[in-house]
């Protein structure tokens, strides 16, 4: 095989909980990650370097991009021969919180474990994951939902899906993730819910009440700090969602419908103005 082709899906967070700060300056946090039909592409074709072309020309192509620097690491820790030549064709917003770059990065340590038949375990892909970024080991791992705890890499599998409809919209303004960690308002002090089990009670009995107690830290200070971020949150509830909420550190916002009619009805809404995906209810990347 000299040759391969992969999506890389998306995610939103179901309930982000910013627990604490460790000594190394990380946070710790508590959230469900749940994989959106928002997929980037990416081409894989076996050569003698690593390099790389995107799409979008606003990404770097460098040693900075997470697929780059996912080749380089497989590379050196299996010690392979051969390169690879990579073809990013970006469709998943950047800066929306949506996990774009970490998904691509986790495509490109398992599709380059495949392409160059190193057979890697997938243990050691999990550590390889962790140093490239706290989101890429759930993308690498999982199919559905997973809950995620520690700085994001400590994953457990719920084998479970959303039971909703999910239309996700990037409002078109990029949040920096260090700038919202700077200045997110800080509720270290209060008590958490128990995310795990709520979430199983949700996806058996489709009770939207259960969704109050899923809060993302992040909303407050970016829908102070961008407004449009906001007015889209109101927007999709106005247009009937059950549930809205910021994704990751933002700018994305994604809604939950019970009725697929009226998600794609509000995803109408939002087009023209913004990029929307709608992902169908009980979703799962395979």
């Amino acid at each position: 095989m000299r040759h391969l082709s992969v999506k890389a899906c998306a995610k939103i967070n179901l309930g982000l909980l910013i627990t604490g700060r460790r000594p190394d300056g990380y946070h710790t946090l508590e959230t469900v990650f749940a994989p959106i039909e928002w997929h980037d592409t990416i081409d894989f074709t076996v050569s003698d370097g690593i390099d790389m072309e995107c799409t979008n020309m606003e990404l770097p192509v460098d040693d900075s991009n997470l697929c780059i620097r996912a080749a380089r690491a497989l590379k050196e820790f299996a010690g392979a021969d051969a390169g690879v030549s990579i073809r990013l064709v970006k469709q998943v917003p950047f800066g929306a919180g949506l996990g774009g770059g970490s998904s691509d990065a986790a495509a490109t340590l398992n599709a380059l474990n495949l392409l160059w038949g190193l057979d890697v375990p997938k243990a050691d892909l999990h550590r390889l994951a962790v140093r490239l970024g706290a989101d890429v080991p759930y993308f690498l791992e999982m199919k559905g939902l997973a809950y995620a705890a520690g700085i994001g890499e400590e994953l457990e599998d719920l084998d479970l899906a959303l039971p909703y409809h999910v239309v996700t919209v990037f409002p078109e303004v990029q949040v920096p993730t260090a700038w919202a960690y700077r200045n997110f308002y800080s509720r270290f002090e209060r008590p958490v819910p128990d995310l795990k089990s709520l979430t199983a009670r949700l996806c058996r009995e489709r009770d939207a009440s259960l969704l109050d107690v899923f809060d993302n830290d992040f909303s407050p200070v970016v829908f102070d700090h961008y407004p449009v971020v906001r007015t889209v949150r109101e927007g999709l509830l106005d247009a009937g969602a059950v549930f809205a909420s910021l994704s990751g550190s933002g700018s994305a916002v994604y809604a939950l419908f019970d009725d697929g009619a009226d998600a794609i009805r509000a995803a109408d809404g939002m087009r023209g103005q913004y990029r929307v995906n709608v992902t169908p209810s009980g979703f799962r990347t395979a």
